[in-house]
């Protein structure tokens, strides 16, 4: 959930029963492994009224964890239409086009996701964040 290709530290406090050591503390730390480059990682819809405002993001499985996206879905879908395509670089690898398109025509500020279902057993569910702010012109 973001935290992909950083390196995370938590400190852990244990109580135990034990008169001794009542409380052990622990560090555990380790680099997170990438699972996806998403680019950029939210949906951005920001103009005004009338315009065609749209915004496309590449989704890239990483090598050591390819994945299929097999389904997708709007948590709200009534503010915006998407489409969701694969292609294939000149590197042959495949990547994912999103292209969400915002379908409000009044001022207004909205906000929804877009799940797509992966056929990954390791995360069956990416989550697309989509963000709107449609203003009218002065």
């Amino acid at each position: 959930k973001g935290y992909g290709g950083r390196k995370l530290k938590k400190n852990i406090v244990i109580h135990t029963s034990d008169k001794k050591h009542p409380k052990l503390n622990f560090i555990i730390q380790g680099k997170i492994d990438k699972f996806v480059t998403i680019t950029p990682n939210r949906v951005s819809l920001s103009g005004y009224v009338g315009e065609d405002i749209k915004q496309s993001i590449k989704i890239i499985p990483e090598k050591k964890y390819p994945f299929k996206i097999i389904g997708s879905k709007a948590q709200k879908g009534k503010d915006i239409s998407y489409k969701i395509k694969k292609v294939t670089t000149s590197s042959k690898e495949s990547e994912y086009l999103l292209t969400v398109i915002n379908l409000k025509n009044e001022k207004s500020r909205f906000f929804d996701t877009i799940y797509l279902e992966t056929d990954s057993k390791i995360r069956p569910e990416i989550k697309i964040s989509v963000y709107g702010n449609i203003k009218e012109r002065k």
